[in-house]
């Protein structure tokens, strides 16, 4: 093997490139030359979707509707990124609840019996979830088993 290359990993003595040390050998690929790898597993075809996506936003081509996330999940994911922005500010499940449903919703039940607090208590947890790293369950289309 030859010397390091900060860019693009080994410089091997026939000049084909090692990436890392994942012994992936590229043949006549230069110093700063852009290249890609696909990985082939079970989120190949949400890769290629997302591939397909990018190709099209960045050549002005018109660009599906995302099928990824239904609009309900949409707002759930939204209501989940508010209640863990709330709990990060130091907001009560109250004061959340009242942001995410409004005031008049939240003072319609008795808060500690309110399926709104039941309802932020799971929106605090779900976003815990997704911040320890559930986050790219988001990204896959779902699956039929």
């Amino acid at each position: 093997m030859g010397p390091l290359h900060p860019d693009i990993g080994i410089v091997r003595d026939d000049g084909g490139h090692v990436i890392g040390d994942s012994n992936v050998v590229l043949d006549g690929v230069e110093p700063n030359q852009a290249v890609s790898h696909i990985i082939f597993d079970r989120n190949t075809p949400d890769r290629l979707d997302a591939t397909d996506r990018i190709w099209r936003a960045s050549n002005g081509l018109p660009v599906p509707p995302d099928r990824r996330i239904t609009p309900d999940r949409r707002r759930r994911l939204r209501h989940k990124i508010q209640a863990a922005d709330g709990r990060s500010n130091g907001a009560t499940f109250r004061e959340i609840a009242i942001v995410i449903f409004g005031e008049a919703r939240v003072a319609e039940e008795p808060w500690k019996t309110s399926s709104q607090r039941d309802r932020v208590i799971g929106l605090v947890k779900g976003s815990s979830e997704l911040i320890a790293g559930d986050y790219v369950l988001l990204l896959r289309k779902r699956r039929r088993s």
